[in-house]
């Protein structure tokens, strides 16, 4: 095994120097790297150190914060010498990354009291380590290489925040075939096992998507050095509001490869065809921070259509780089901005709006000042007229394709525009036509920006994984009665039946898309009597908390002036009895404010759309209660395009839509979350299937596209093929227990043989839950349908499988981390906890039931049991911390008993304050301890979650303890420590052992 492993470091070592990096064999240790980086230092900044200045330059570069290195890497520092005199230096050559020095070392070893770690190569830029490649066998995933990664960072000793190997930026892992690449970041952005994906994980794609794997091809590709130089310093992105590093995925670098070279050789305009929830705006604001240090550019303006989209683009730009660009109150700020010399300046996030009105000798503001006799914006404007400005037009199929696009073509002619779209105006999609040549608005986008310079559609995302496909669900459309009140109230009473289900009983939202204001104002007024009715018939209905957000008329307001450029229906009904829907939006904005405990008035119309934003993004918060939730906005265009939100995954549609349009609404709902969110859902009351397969194909991406190929890749699969999917899996389980000589019973799965045999009932249930979630979000499953599930796998076995598979999951994680397991005897398991984690049963769910059992006074008639309270526990990933109290806690209630909610409660926490107190007792009796120290110990590491090893020694040194008494005193904590601790990192990280073992 080893010497196979050693033939693909030599192999790969091989590739590295066909690409002309050095082999430094000598390089193995701390001593000999640090000795390497000392010589590249001095000769690139022309200075001899001491040795006492070399020493002091490694304690100032060499930190424990991967952030704060990667910003060294990046810039101009600043050192004192020991004379007193500070000298500015670089770690490489800023200017040209191409220049460095590129080598490569393997095995490196880090042999300390603290670490004992080997890394398979890494790549040195100018003597510092920046890229770490992790190699497999074949027959290993390159996971295991993920981990092991993981499991070097979370050691207290580890040479990531000891030695220069703190300036990695990027991981390779690899098995040959399969090789994956991610960004280096501290461990709190850095972990397994998180209700999240494990980290962003790329595979590196040529322009056409196609996936670059097999490691020598993946060498030659993304390592070779001006490659790898650019990445590093071109396509990664330091957010500084979250502290962490991106790496841009490849179609980003492309996009932006594409237009920086388009105007390096001035080549006309172009558009980007990537598509809804790619990461546009990381792309944008990479183009333009790289257009900021282009000195052949004058100006770069991003320009967005809408007040909302301008206000969320600079919070993007401003997260990735804090006070990159500044807000614009009015044209008067814009102007100003254009025309000064300031560098900050360069980059300009405006409106078309204002930029078109700067531009418009005609507009009220230019008349207003000619009339006054001062100089018109335009006419200030005017010395930058030949200026090379670049303009990058987000979304750029929508108003740009009227007056404001010509306007900024005629008045800057040397300017270069570049437009990002995820759907394109291609001419089956146009509603916009040629007067003649030379006037009118543009009908494509490639009128407008002349060639697609780099494309990534929704086909190439799906299939890649980076937004859901959409499962669409059509309800029968009699179109002679859409706008009755009999078809509003049938379909609301729809709604109302489905809405648990596909939103998985409310842990994501939905929009409700309408087809006009006076239709939004009627289905809100519906919903509020409907449910009403509800109630009143039965008091256990918890009725949806139902918004409508629609603007109301301008009457000179510009923030909602600039809000309705491109919502054209909302627009033109606001023309009609606007005083009717002003008044409509009044009452609508009293519940609002009754319901949710705010101050919302018409006048600040934008601040209410900004709450509804926020909540409907907010809604994943646990701790935030359903009474601030929103589970149904009603929108007519608002919200349907430009909108991000991980928990919102529903669409329910009665309103007619085509192509872009289509997509665009659709695409409200696919952003990736975890696996509770197979896809997105659409319900359509418009019967629009013809609709949904022209857009289909139109924005498949492939000239000549097979619409049921598209089909299959953009959605989920019908009903019939999830239930026959799911048949099979319970088959195999069925056949892999039978297989091991036990019956097909969740009580056998404990008597599973090893941890292969283990890993494998992992996996296979897995995929009977993966299965069971999708299908619980089907909106067009009946009560047959529903009869043959519960055949397959009733819901009593389905319960008590999910209790063994989480107990399985954390007896294999338990034995994976003990020192003693080799690779070998490893096994692949994905314990996806997430999966099982039911949006119904958490603290307050559990709390009531404990309640309704007190209340309870027959044993014979009770409905709740404590075997059905044990099983609830058991079968749900959400209370892994508290389980086991919660189970001591049921033994302690008495039937008849009748406690009040709070009572329960109360008695709970009393119950857990009581265990841990006999547990500090007990600890402190078998140790002779005073129990007050211990309790302060205790409680400290609770409090704070980790303690590194030297605080920790300082603590345990402070109890009078040797080393191993402080360890037995450790081990006697973890028992009842481990549950809070767990989930949030790894006890022997927080009791720090690995330190102690040498002292």
């Amino acid at each position: 095994m080893l010497r196979e492993e050693n033939n693909i470091e030599l192999n790969f070592i091989e590739t590295l120097n066909s690409l002309h990096y050095r082999y430094r064999e000598d390089i193995t240790n701390v001593a000999a790297l640090n000795t390497n980086f000392r010589r590249y230092f001095e000769k690139l900044n022309q200075v001899n150190l001491t040795d006492k200045e070399f020493e002091k330059l490694l304690s100032q570069v060499i930190t424990s914060d991967v952030f704060q290195a990667a910003q060294a890497l990046r810039e101009i520092n600043t050192f004192i010498r020991d004379d007193g005199t500070s000298m500015q230096y670089t770690l490489v050559d800023i200017q040209d990354w191409c220049k460095n020095e590129f080598e490569v070392i393997r095995q490196f070893y880090i042999n300390t009291e603290k670490s004992h770690h080997r890394y398979d190569v890494m790549i040195l830029l100018n003597g510092l380590p920046v890229v770490q490649i992790e190699l497999k066998r074949q027959d290993v995933t390159p996971k295991k290489a993920m981990e092991q990664i993981v499991d070097y960072k979370r050691d207290l000793g580890n040479g990531y925040t000891r030695t220069l190997l703190c300036f990695i930026q990027i991981f390779v892992v690899s098995n040959e075939t399969n090789t994956y690449y991610f960004a280096n970041n501290d461990l709190k952005h850095f972990q397994f096992n998180t209700n999240e994906q494990f980290l962003p994980i790329y595979q590196f794609a040529d322009q056409n998507n196609h996936k670059i794997t097999s490691l020598r091809e993946f060498s030659q590709h993304f390592l070779a050095k001006c490659t790898l130089a650019q990445m590093i310093s071109q396509y990664m992105v330091l957010v500084i509001s979250e502290q962490k590093l991106l790496i841009m995925r490849p179609y980003q670098i492309y996009a932006v490869k594409a237009i920086m070279d388009c105007i390096h050789e001035h080549r006309g305009n172009g558009y980007i065809w990537h598509t809804t929830g790619s990461g546009k705006t990381l792309t944008s604001f990479k183009a333009s921070v790289l257009l900021k240090h282009e000195p052949r550019i004058d100006k770069c303006l991003f320009v967005v259509d809408r007040k909302d989209l301008d206000r969320q683009t600079r919070e993007e730009f401003n997260k990735f780089q804090a006070d990159c660009v500044e807000e614009n109150i009015n044209t008067n700020m814009l102007v100003d901005r254009l025309l000064s010399n300031d560098y900050s300046d360069k980059v300009i996030v405006c409106t078309i709006q204002k930029l078109g009105l700067a531009l418009d000798q005609q507009s009220k503001r230019n008349l207003a000042k000619k009339e006054a006799g001062k100089i018109t914006y335009k006419e200030q404007l005017e010395p930058l007229r030949n200026s090379r400005i670049v303009f990058i037009f987000d979304e750029c199929h929508r108003s740009q394709f009227g007056e404001n696009h010509r306007a900024i073509t005629e008045f800057f002619p040397q300017a270069q525009l570049f437009g990002f779209t995820g759907t394109p105006i291609f001419e089956e999609n146009s509603t916009y036509k040629k007067i003649n040549n030379t006037t009118g608005s543009f009908k494509t986008t490639a009128d407008m920006f002349e060639q697609c310079l780099h494309s990534y559609t929704i086909t190439h995302a799906i299939d890649d994984g980076n937004v859901l496909r959409f499962h669409v669900d059509y309800f029968d459309a009699q179109t002679k009665n859409i706008n009755t009140n009999h078809h509003k109230h049938k379909i609301i009473e729809e709604i109302i039946l489905k809405h648990g289900a596909v939103t998985t009983n409310r842990k994501f939202n939905a929009i409700f898309a309408t087809a006009s204001i006076n239709d939004a104002i009627e289905y809100y007024r519906l919903f509020q009597s409907v449910q009403k009715e509800k109630l009143a018939k039965d008091q256990s209905y918890i009725p949806l908390n139902i918004v409508a957000v629609f603007t109301p008329p301008a009457e000179g307001n510009k923030d909602v002036q600039q809000l309705q450029e491109d919502l054209e229906q909302e627009k033109k009904d606001n023309e009609e009895a606007p005083d009717q829907k002003k008044q409509a939006l009044a009452l609508i904005l009293d519940d609002y404010n009754h319901q949710y405990k705010t101050n919302h008035r018409i006048a600040e119309f934008d601040l209410f759309y900004q709450d509804v934003q926020k909540r409907i993004k907010d809604h994943q918060y646990a701790d935030y209660d359903h009474h601030n939730k929103i589970d149904i906005t009603i929108v007519v265009d608002m919200l349907l395009t430009g909108f991000d939100s991980k928990y919102l995954n529903t669409l329910y549609v009665d309103k007619n839509l085509k192509y872009h349009g289509l997509i665009q609404a659709f695409s409200r709902t696919n952003r990736i979350l975890n696996g509770t969110k197979p896809h997105g859902n659409i319900l359509d009351f418009r019967g629009q299937k013809s609709a949904v397969d022209e857009a289909i194909k139109l924005f498949s991406g492939e000239a000549s596209a097979d619409i049921q190929q598209a089909k299959d890749i953009w959605l989920a699969p019908p009903l019939e093929s999830v239930m026959s999917n799911l048949t099979d899996a319970v088959k195999e389980l069925e056949t892999f227990m039978l297989k091991q000589g036990l019956t097909y019973e969740p009580k056998e799965v404990p008597n599973l043989k090893g941890n292969i045999a283990r890993a494998e009932f992992v996996n296979k249930f897995k995929e009977i839950q993966r299965l069971s979630t999708q299908l619980e979000q089907y909106s067009d499953v009946d009560l047959a349908d529903r009869e043959k599930i519960e055949s397959l796998i009733p819901k009593n076995t389905m319960r008590a499988f999910r209790g063994v598979y989480l107990e399985t999951v954390q007896h294999i994680q338990s034995e994976m981390g003990s020192s003693s397991q080799t690779e070998e005897e490893s096994v692949d398991v994905d314990g996806e906890l997430v999966l099982f984690a039911s949006t119904i049963i958490d603290y307050d769910y559990i709390m009531d039931l404990f309640t309704q059992y007190t209340q309870e006074s027959n044993p014979e008639k009770q409905k709740m049991t404590k075997d059905n309270l044990v099983a609830d526990l058991l079968s749900t990933s959400n209370l892994l911390d508290q389980k086991e109290d919660m189970m001591a806690y049921v033994e302690t209630l008495e039937l008849g008993k009748r406690l009040n909610r709070d009572d329960v409660i109360a008695g709970f926490e009393a119950f857990k304050a009581q265990q841990w107190h006999n547990t500090i007792l007990e600890i402190s009796e078998k140790h002779g301890l005073e129990h007050e120290k211990v309790a302060e110990f205790a409680q400290h590491i609770v409090d704070r979650m980790r303690v590194d090893g030297e605080e920790l020694g300082e603590l345990t040194v402070s109890l009078d303890l040797g080393w191993k008494a402080r360890k037995a005193l450790e081990e006697s904590f973890m028992a009842h420590l481990k549950p809070l601790l767990e989930k949030r990192v790894d006890i022997n990280e927080v009791f720090g052992w690995s330190a102690y073992e040498k002292r």
